[in-house]
C-alpha cells in the first residue's frame, strides 16, 4: 500500500511539470472605454470629464491665483486670475448634468452676473479693495520738495504739505504721515497748533459739512468734516487705511500734552 501511494504522488508530480509551455503563455489587453486610449495609441484621449473636446490643451502652463477666501467669487468655477495674464486662460468646460443646460460661467471674477444649469441664477457683486492707498514716488513732488497743497477756507489755511512730521517738516508747512496714503484712501497729515507756523491751531472749531481740499499731482479733491475729536497721543487708529477716501488732520491740543485734535473728512462725491 506504501508502495502504491509513493507512485501516486510521483505520477501527479509528472503531470504537473509536463503541462505544456503554452499553457502559461497570456495576454493583457489594455483597458479600453471612454478614460482610456488603446494600447500604444496616438490617438486623441477622449475621456468622460472632458466630453466630446480630444485633445484639449491640460497642462499647467497658466495656473490660476485663487480668488480671496471667503470672497463672493471664491466658489465659483474658473473664478480667480492667471498667474501669467499674457499667456491667456484657456475656456473651463462645464459638462451638462442629465438633460439640464449648463450655461458656462464667466471665469474672470467682477462680471455682475453669472447663470448655472437650468433657471437659477445668482448675481456676483464686483469685489472691492480692502482699502486704497497711494505710495509716495519720486514723481509726487513738486519744486520745492512738497507733496501738494491743504486748504481749509472756513478757517483761511492754505499749507503746502511736506514728507514727514518731524520738526523739519512742520516748521514749513504741514506734515503728511510717511505711512499714510498720498491719494487715494485715507491721507493723514500733521500741523502746528500754535507759533508762526501754527496752522492747525484751529481745527477742532471745524463744524461738520465744512470743506478741505487737498491738491497734489494726483490731482485736486474736496472733502467734507464729519468728525471733530479730542483722541489720546498713543491713539494711532486714525491713520487705519481705508477703503473710502477720507482726509485725517491731527494737531496738538493747548495744555494737554497728552492728547490731540483729530478732525476727519470724507470725500465729497
Amino acid at each position: 500500500m506504501k508502495k502504491l501511494l509513493t507512485l501516486c504522488s510521483a505520477l501527479c508530480l509528472m503531470a504537473i511539470f509536463c503541462v505544456p509551455a503554452s499553457a502559461l503563455e497570456y495576454t493583457v489587453e489594455a483597458p479600453g472605454g471612454l478614460e482610456f486610449a488603446s494600447a500604444t495609441s496616438v490617438e486623441p484621449v477622449l475621456t468622460a470629464d472632458r466630453g466630446e473636446r480630444p485633445n484639449e490643451d491640460l497642462s499647467k502652463g497658466n495656473p490660476m491665483v485663487a480668488p480671496a477666501f471667503g470672497s463672493n467669487t471664491s466658489y465659483l468655477p474658473g473664478s480667480g486670475e492667471p498667474l501669467y495674464p499674457f499667456l491667456g486662460v484657456a475656456e473651463a468646460v462645464q459638462q451638462p448634468v442629465g438633460n439640464i443646460p449648463v450655461i458656462p460661467l464667466p471665469n474672470t471674477p467682477g462680471i455682475p452676473s453669472a447663470s448655472f444649469a437650468g433657471n437659477t441664477s445668482i448675481t456676483v457683486e464686483p469685489s472691492k479693495p480692502a482699502y486704497g492707498y497711494t505710495e509716495v514716488t519720486g514723481d509726487m513732488y513738486y519744486t520745492g520738495d512738497y507733496l501738494g497743497r491743504v486748504k481749509i477756507p472756513s478757517l483761511g489755511v492754505n499749507a503746502k504739505v511736506y514728507q514727514g512730521t518731524d520738526s523739519s517738516a512742520l516748521s514749513k508747512g504741514a506734515g503728511h504721515f510717511e505711512d499714510t496714503s498720498i491719494w487715494e484712501g485715507n491721507v493723514c497729515i500733521a500741523g502746528h497748533n500754535r507759533g508762526a507756523h501754527g496752522i492747525f491751531g484751529d481745527i477742532h472749531t471745524l463744524k461738520s459739512g465744512d470743506a478741505i481740499t487737498l491738491t497734489t499731482k494726483a490731482g485736486s479733491r474736496t472733502y467734507s468734516v464729519f468728525s471733530v475729536d479730542k483722541v489720546k497721543e498713543t491713539d494711532t487708529s486714525m491713520l487705519n487705511r481705508t477703503a473710502e477716501n477720507q482726509i485725517t488732520l491731527l494737531t496738538c491740543v493747548k495744555g494737554q500734552s497728552a492728547y490731540r485734535w483729530c478732525v476727519q473728512a470724507t470725500e465729497v462725491k
